[in-house]
C-alpha cells in the first residue's frame, strides 16, 4: 500500500519504510482467518429486522456531536452504497452500540470470534506502545470487520473498489480517524500520534483486511463503477 491518497488506494502494494507496521505474525495469523472464513462462509438471507437495527444505529451515530469529524467520510460511503454493517464495523472501535450491533449480525449469522486469532499473547505491531488490553481490542476490531468481509465479500468489495488494485480512499480516511480517536483515549492524554504515522498503520490493517479477499470474486466486477460518480461528488 504505497500510495493509498484521498481517493484512491492500493491494498496489494506494500507500505515500505512505514513507522508502524502490523506485525508479521499478526499478518500471517489474519491471512489464515481469512481462508478459514471462506472456507466456512454459507448464504444467508437478510434479515429485515436486522437491516432495520444497523440503520437506527447508524443514525444514533450521527445525531452524536462527538463524531460529527467522521459524518461526511461516512455519507461518502453511504453514497457509494457500501453495507452498513462494514461501517458500524469501522466505527465499533471507538462506539460500543456500534459494536454491539455487529457482534448481534455475527451471532445471527452463526459466527464468533476466531480462539487462535484472540491470542493474548498476538503481538499486533512490530513496535507499539500499546498496552495488552489496547492491543487486544485492537486485534478484535480487524477481526469484526474481517468477518463481516467475509459474509459481505462481493457488496462490499463491489462498492469500494475503484477498480482490480484500488480501494476508494474514504474507507482508509475513516478507518485513521477512527484510529485516532482509540489512541486518543487509549493513551489517556499522552503525546498524540502523528496523523501521518497512523494513515500508514492503517493502510497495512487495510491492506491485512481486504487483500485475502480479492481472489473470491469476479474481477470483471471491479471493473465496472459500482455508483454513478456524480452522485459522490461535492
Amino acid at each position: 500500500m504505497s500510495e493509498f491518497g484521498p481517493e484512491s488506494a492500493a491494498p496489494g502494494e506494500g507500505a515500505t519504510g512505514a513507522p508502524e507496521q502490523l506485525s508479521e505474525e499478526a499478518r500471517q495469523r489474519f491471512a489464515a482467518a481469512a481462508a478459514a472464513m471462506q472456507a466456512l462462509k454459507r448464504e444467508e438471507k437478510k434479515s429485515k429486522k436486522r437491516d432495520d437495527r444497523v440503520a437506527r444505529t447508524i443514525i444514533q451515530f450521527l445525531s452524536d456531536e462527538k463524531y460529527t469529524h467522521l459524518f461526511v467520510l461516512i455519507s461518502r460511503l453511504v453514497a457509494r452504497d457500501c453495507p452498513s454493517i462494514f461501517i458500524l464495523a469501522i466505527l465499533s472501535l471507538i462506539h460500543e452500540d456500534c459494536q454491539q450491533v455487529v457482534h448481534e449480525y455475527l451471532a445471527e449469522a452463526g459466527s464468533s470470534m476466531p480462539a487462535d486469532i484472540m491470542n493474548q499473547g498476538m503481538s499486533l505491531m512490530q513496535t507499539s506502545e500499546l498496552d495488552a488490553e489496547a492491543n487486544r481490542l485492537l486485534v478484535e476490531w480487524i477481526t469484526r470487520m474481517q468477518m463481516i468481509l467475509s459474509y459481505e465479500t462481493v457488496s462490499i468489495l463491489t462498492r469500494l473498489m475503484l477498480d482490480e488494485h484500488n480501494i476508494d480512499g474514504t474507507v482508509l480516511q475513516l478507518t485513521t480517524f477512527v484510529l485516532q480517536d482509540f489512541f486518543r483515549s487509549a493513551r489517556g492524554g499522552a503525546k498524540e500520534i502523528p496523523f501521518e504515522k497512523l494513515h500508514l498503520l492503517t493502510a497495512s490493517i487495510l491492506q491485512s483486511i481486504f487483500e485475502p479477499f480479492l481472489s473470491a470474486i469476479d474481477k470483471k466486477l471491479l471493473q465496472k463503477p459500482a455508483v454513478n460518480q456524480d452522485d459522490t461528488d461535492e
